[in-house]
């Protein structure tokens, strides 16, 4: 795996990845708020064709926008974040679909903030499906978005800290591979 915005802490243990997100660090492209961030830590692999992105993840949100989650990327004008994003002291279901410019879709609000969060994502032609499970057996669908289909994409985890100091993140269990395979697992 690789490196977007590699983070000054970060550590491996087992199936683990626990990252240090650093201050000031977002994805987002011009919608309403006029600006352009390119700067969240993304770890990621290369993939081609369709595929199957799943994660465990937990972590210590308390700013407003703290994030962390899935990402599939093409380049800074296409990409796909998805995962929790904290505001008024909750963590909620999110999603960001960047095609030129963002636009932003929030789920549900999750107000007995949990401890973790199953995401599945899930890329079939020029298609992507974002799913979630707080028990990693009942996932429900949050989004299916446009995507455009070139056949090589990044895929791994994201996280930023828009406007807080940073915070821990742990990523656990990160699997892709191709769909048939994934599932059959």
């Amino acid at each position: 795996m690789e490196w977007y915005n590699q983070p000054s802490r970060w550590e491996v243990r087992g199936s683990s990845i626990t990252i240090q997100t650093e201050p000031n660090t977002d994805y987002w492209r011009q919608t309403s708020y006029g600006f352009t961030y390119d700067s969240g830590h993304f770890y990621y692999q290369t993939w081609q064709g369709n595929f199957q992105a799943e994660v465990q993840f937990s972590g210590a949100y308390q700013h407003l926008y703290d994030q962390a989650g899935l990402m599939v990327r093409v380049d800074a004008e296409n990409w796909i974040k998805c995962g929790i994003e904290y505001l008024d002291g909750v963590q909620h279901i999110s999603a960001v679909v960047t095609r030129v410019y963002s636009d932003w879709s929030i789920g549900v609000a999750l107000p007995d903030n949990p401890p973790s969060l199953w995401l599945r994502l899930k890329r079939e032609g020029d298609a992507v499906e974002v799913q979630y499970a707080l028990d990693r057996q009942t996932y429900r669908l949050l989004r299916l978005a446009y995507f455009p289909p070139v056949d090589e994409v990044q895929v791994g985890l994201m996280c930023a800290a828009p406007q807080g100091p940073g915070f821990p993140v742990t990523f656990t269990d990160f699997r892709v591979g191709s769909i048939p395979t994934l599932m059959e697992e």
